[in-house]
């Protein structure tokens, strides 16, 4: 097991006083860098940047910020759900590290998607049946993982099925 007592931070954001949503600062006493090239390769959705140790990854409207003693995570509704989500990610990092083994690391340096990239994908016309005002604000969620791709109703229309599958490629939903 690599990841064994924590101590658990959560803080309303600095950048967005008063919020609803919080972040949550796991810190760590084993360093866990050996682990995120594993890491890597598994969640296919990450940014892994091998020379500063750090690994990123969105999921489920949460990011993920992993450095070697700290696990960061963001959009949390309370300090009970950032104590579920701690212990889940920790004992994921576990379950990977102890399969090391069974696992080709990969150190590949993947980018994050743009918003402009992500805002091209999409069906266009600013609907708002994603209860977003543009579509360019829906990229901007996307990308900071704060909302879900199935929010988008017409992304799902049969005509943007080839948009839809790249952008689910780009966020690192399918696989």
């Amino acid at each position: 097991m690599l990841c064994k007592e924590y101590d658990l931070e959560v803080i309303s954001p600095p950048c967005d006083p008063g919020s609803e949503r919080w972040s949550a600062f796991v810190r760590l006493q084993e360093d866990i860098s050996e682990v995120m090239p594993y890491l890597n390769t598994l969640w296919k959705n990450a940014i892994y940047d091998h020379e500063n140790r750090i690994l990123t990854m969105v999921r489920g409207g949460r990011r993920y910020t992993l450095r070697p003693h700290e696990v960061a995570i963001s959009n949390l509704e309370d300090r009970q759900e950032a104590q579920r989500v701690a212990e889940r990610i920790l004992d994921e990092i576990n379950r990977v590290w102890d399969r090391r083994h069974e696992i080709v690391p990969s150190y590949e340096k993947r980018h994050q998607p743009t918003v402009m990239e992500i805002y091209k994908l999409l069906p266009g016309g600013n609907c708002k049946q994603c209860g977003d005002p543009t579509c360019f604000v829906f990229a901007s969620k996307l990308v900071a993982g704060t909302t879900e791709l199935t929010r988008c109703v017409r992304l799902y229309e049969a005509e943007f099925a080839d948009k839809r599958a790249r952008l689910e490629e780009i966020l690192g939903l399918v696989g």
